[in-house]
């Protein structure tokens, strides 16, 4: 940051001792923090619920620590382009907001410090982190790369069915569909009609098209971008029998479903305007408000339907983790931060503000369970979903621009399943191909 924190680089020293201290008495925040009062860490948010409820939770920290957190807000679509610029600049983020699909640029460029740089020190690492009380997939979907773990979870997400119960029992179902099949063959009919419909998929050209439309209809089915060679998989009859299931369900969804964002398709829901809608478990806050939503008590909670290779629900969601580039100083303040604010003993805090935690613990609690009814379906999807469920190396970013595109194209109809398919597994292939993937200058596994 451009007013760097006044307490000198020797605090390494003081940060010993106070290692020394911890050993012999019970560890806490604001003993380990002093030596950081006054430290300023840049960090960056969404406009989204879970950096609501944190933002929210930022005063407690600052008044027990005297450590700032400045916050510096992008709408998702700029977050990336905004820290890779800072970074390649050594500019002033302290903590890095990694999406699942950029762990790989971030660690291989060496943006981020691994975890363990932290958790070694015990005048850092609190003794109640306990990093095996996250769910597994999470932790290393959204903070590992190749065996290290750089960050942890923080506003996390699963796709989860929300639908209104209410419409649905007005149609003779008891309950939401089981399957893909059952909502497009049986669903799809029965609920669409006097302007109202059956199913929206959030399928906007960015990456809402990429993950939430495209790659969802790909893992039910047995299909995926890549082979086990990182070859296109796309033209293989699984996968095309996913993106074809997905032209066909568009007779049940709102004309011009290719534009619908998030907000768009939560506020179909929300409205009464269609009865069933797969997104992410940090939409719950939004659709449960009587400000924003209008179906109240007719709205619940499933898991996504499964398709013939299972139960494959997204996964999505992001990392917090300490940059490099800060100096020693905002290290340390920003593992403090980190550690804090992903705790087992903030994470009902989080929940109840708005925020999705990853924390395993927090679902085991009455009252949270009581509270909250998407908890068995978020427990049950965590437990069931693809790490992979876009890929996470570095050309991601790159590669997600042109399934943006021609999932784009096959949905609007302006190119058939099979050869638009085709056209994004080539290009796929010449962004890896020039990568190293196939030449061996990549490993293949991640």
């Amino acid at each position: 940051m451009n007013l760097r924190s006044c307490i000198s680089t020797i605090a390494i020293a003081a940060c010993a001792a106070v290692g020394f201290t911890a050993s012999a008495n019970a560890w806490s925040l604001e003993e380990a923090a002093k030596p950081y009062a006054g430290t300023v860490v840049d960090v960056v948010f969404l406009k989204r619920p879970g950096y609501e409820a944190a933002e929210a939770m930022i005063p407690e920290f600052e008044k027990k620590t005297g450590i700032k957190i400045n916050i510096i807000k992008h709408p998702y679509e700029n977050a990336l382009g905004e820290q890779v610029r800072d970074f390649v600049a050594g500019g002033d983020l302290d903590i890095a907001l990694i999406d699942l699909v950029w762990i790989g640029n971030f660690a291989e460029n060496g943006w981020v410090e691994p975890v363990s740089k932290f958790t070694s020190n015990p005048a850092l690492k609190d003794p109640d982190l306990d990093m095996d009380d996250f769910f597994p997939l999470v932790l290393n979907a959204f903070g590992g790369w190749n065996g290290t773990i750089y960050g942890l979870p923080f506003d996390n997400y699963s796709g989860l069915m929300f639908y209104n119960k209410c419409m649905l029992k007005d149609a003779g179902f008891d309950g939401p569909p089981a399957t893909w099949a059952e909502l497009k063959d049986k669903y799809g009919p029965a609920l669409t009609k006097d302007g109202k419909y059956a199913f929206a998929l959030q399928s906007k050209r960015n990456e809402t098209q990429s993950a939430d439309s495209f790659a969802r209809m790909l893992w039910p089915f047995g299909g995926s971008f890549l082979d086990k060679n990182f070859k296109s998989n796309l033209l293989s009859k699984e996968s095309q029998t996913g993106l074809q299931f997905r032209q066909d369900l568009m007779k049940y969804m709102p004309k011009g479903i290719v534009a619908y964002d998030h907000s768009e398709t939560v506020n179909a829901l929300a409205q009464g305007d269609v009865a069933m809608i797969t997104e992410w478990s940090a939409f719950y806050s939004t659709l449960k408000d009587p400000k924003t939503s209008k179906i109240g008590d007719c709205l619940a909670i499933a898991p996504e339907p499964k398709g013939p290779a299972g139960r494959k629900p997204a996964l999505g969601g992001f990392s917090l983790a300490v940059a490099t580039q800060a100096d020693d100083n905002e290290k340390a303040a920003s593992w403090l931060f980190i550690q804090w604010i992903t705790s087992k003993a903030k994470a009902k805090e989080y929940v109840e503000r708005g925020g999705v935690s990853a924390r395993k613990s927090v679902y085991k609690d009455a009252d949270i369970v009581k509270k909250y009814d998407f908890v068995p379906a978020l427990v049950e999807s965590w437990q069931e979903g693809v790490p992979e469920f876009r890929p996470r190396f570095a050309e991601w970013p790159e590669i997600t621009e042109i399934v943006q595109e021609w999932g784009s194209k096959i949905m609007l109809g302006e190119v058939s399943v099979k050869d638009g398919a085709k056209e994004l597994g080539d290009r796929m292939e010449a962004v890896l191909k020039k990568a190293g993937y196939y030449d061996g200058k990549k490993p293949l596994a991640k």
